[in-house]
């Protein structure tokens, strides 16, 4: 059984139900399957097959769910990319994930114009429209890109059966997640048909997800949190996905009215700006769950949302690479505030020391996990591969204690990561975009704690000469890194702190910044 089929059957069974709302436009299980069947065979169409890679440069739409779906349905294999990516991390990730179709928003036509050119490896872009002047744009590319380019609607208007049936495997990769590598460059974790398909099953088996529930999607759908969450796992269920364009405080207590949301699902800082807003409350009066992830939520925000909201507030843990939910604080037992909560059906959760021995109860150690969520490996790395998992079980990097009763606490998170409103960002990553600047000499980069973000970029360098502000950096960074990775601050030093081998040293960084705070 794959998630494909499980919702396929779904439709055959109870074509009707609501599969998702969008935008005031409801879409039942029977009429996504007939979506879902023609995209797949207008893929098929195109020369996609099985095994072959296509990139979702996409946001919170129905064509999200749509190219999701079709694409695994043929045993293609999804790379959901942030459409907010800079051209260079874009490019990066269809480089090296041996991309062949792209399926991207209409506001990224001028990138399908360059990527013609720059990535021949390229053989489809399909273009998914948003707006009333896409056909104008799209009228307006090149001879060489309008021979490689389909819209959306055409594509599925003429698509007048549906996909060959395609035999797929458990162990097939069915999505590739590009998560930010400690080298600089992002690593694809492999998730497989399985993987996938028992991470939803259980998450929302864990949280209680019914054919009733009413599920609020506005965590970007292209994240792994989100794509099992508010995604796969509610759809395994029959359950209904209230796609949410994006996060607006005003415009979630709307949706969360208008269609008696039962499940609301967001990082810290969505819950803070929630609290935060002065709405109506009875909006949420439907609301039986909220689900936090991506960070920490702070024990003050926990309660306080509690409060106002009359809601439990189920905290969990997850990682791209394990699909990625490990833990979750139960439902039917204690809510431990600051907790992560315990083990999810079918996932075994570990605190073990430098050597791989379980650690006493309380103890501190790192946080390892075995389960069918763990993923294949991570493409075209084959000792990085190796390094993470061993011996069947992921080494997540992050240090952790378990309590007597079996609830996981995180003590600390990957060496250096910093957390910017529930996105990760790793600090080499910026620093390359830094060292790139022909007038800096060294940089380092640490996070620094954010009121609403939860943490915010900080970066630290020594240039060649003043000639360039600190603004400017700012800007020459945002050309090559997403808006959330950009640094908050910059300061210029005369020199970087460092050890007696030349090592930067962050700790050093970090004192300084409290300093001054």
């Amino acid at each position: 059984m794959n998630i494909v089929e499980r919702v396929r059957q779904t439709a055959l069974e109870q074509p009707a139900r609501r599969a998702y709302h969008f935008l005031g436009s409801d879409t039942t299980y029977g009429e996504f399957e007939q979506k879902v069947s023609q995209f797949a065979y207008a893929l098929q169409r195109l020369g996609v097959e099985k095994g072959d890679h296509v990139a979702l440069l996409l946001g919170n739409t129905p064509h999200f769910l749509i190219s999701l779906y079709a694409t695994m349905r043929i045993g293609a294999t999804a790379i959901p990319i942030n459409p907010m990516y800079t051209q260079d991390e874009v490019t990066y990730i269809i480089r090296n994930g041996d991309v062949k179709a792209v399926i991207a928003l209409d506001m990224l036509l001028p990138f399908v114009e360059i990527g013609v050119k720059a990535l021949p490896q390229v053989e489809t872009y399909i273009v998914c429209e948003t707006t009333a002047d896409t056909g104008e744009k799209f009228n307006s590319l090149s001879i060489a890109a309008k021979e490689k380019t389909y819209l959306f609607s055409q594509l599925l208007a003429s698509a007048t059966s549906s996909a060959d049936p395609v035999e797929l495997d458990d162990d097939d990769v069915a999505v590739i997640l590009y998560t930010s590598g400690t080298t600089g460059y992002p690593k694809g974790a492999m998730l497989s048909h399985r993987n996938l398909y028992s991470n939803a099953r259980d998450v929302g088996h864990f949280l209680g997800m019914t054919p009733d529930d009413r599920v609020i999607a506005t965590l970007p759908v292209f994240h792994v949190f989100a794509l099992t969450v508010v995604v796969n796992a509610p759809l395994l269920q029959g359950a209904t996905v209230l796609l949410a364009p994006r996060f607006s405080p005003s415009e979630i207590y709307e949706l969360a009215g208008s269609q008696k949301a039962t499940v609301f699902a967001g990082v810290p800082t969505m819950y803070n700006f929630l609290y935060q807003f002065e709405g109506n409350v009875e909006n949420f009066s439907n609301l039986r769950l909220a689900v936090s992830g991506g960070a920490p939520l702070p024990v003050q925000v926990l309660n306080d949302f509690e409060e106002k909201f009359k809601v439990r507030v189920s905290e969990g843990y997850g990682l791209s690479e394990a699909s990625p939910v490990t833990c979750f604080n139960p439902l039917d037992r204690e809510r431990k505030a600051g907790s992560i909560g315990t083990s999810i059906s079918n996932v075994e959760n570990k605190v073990v020391d430098e050597y791989g021995n379980e650690v006493p109860v309380g103890q501190v150690g790192e946080l390892i996990v075995r389960g069918p969520n763990v993923m294949k490996g991570y493409y075209k790395m084959p000792e990085e591969t190796a390094n993470a998992i061993r011996d069947g079980w992921l080494y997540t990097g992050d240090l952790a204690k378990k309590d007597e009763e079996g609830y996981f606490f995180i003590v600390d998170r990957k060496k250096d990561m910093i957390i910017v409103g529930g996105f990760n960002v790793y600090p080499r990553e910026v620093e390359e975009v830094l060292f790139s600047h022909p007038n800096v000499i060294e940089a380092a980069v640490v996070g620094f704690p954010d009121p609403n973000l939860g943490e915010a970029v900080h970066a630290y360098v020594v240039l060649k000469d003043n000639s360039i502000s600190e603004e400017e950096l700012r800007q020459y960074c945002a050309q090559h890194v997403v808006k959330y990775k950009v640094p908050k601050v910059i300061e210029i030093l005369d020199e970087l702190p460092k050890n007696s081998t030349g090592k930067i040293l962050r700790r050093s960084l970090k004192e300084l910044q409290k300093t001054k705070s």
